[in-house]
């Protein structure tokens, strides 16, 4: 059975995921575990590049909203 803690984290974790915010925690374990020699970006550095994933469609034009 799963702790009140652990339940929390999950919680907030997914809530975060649902509305397009991805783990920082998670891509710093995957950066140290899989790609050791490559730098880790910084908490704000992960937040923006997100930003720009998600709403860049390419040629520097920005997906949705107004035009």
């Amino acid at each position: 059975m799963m702790d009140v803690k652990t339940l929390l984290f999950r919680l907030k974790e997914t809530c975060l995921l649902m509305v397009g915010i991805p783990s920082y925690d998670r891509y710093v374990e995957h950066m140290r575990t899989h790609h050791p020699d490559r730098p880790v970006m910084t908490a704000e550095e992960f937040f923006w590049d997100r930003q720009k994933s998600r709403y860049t469609a390419g040629k520097g034009r920005m997906r949705g909203g107004c035009s």
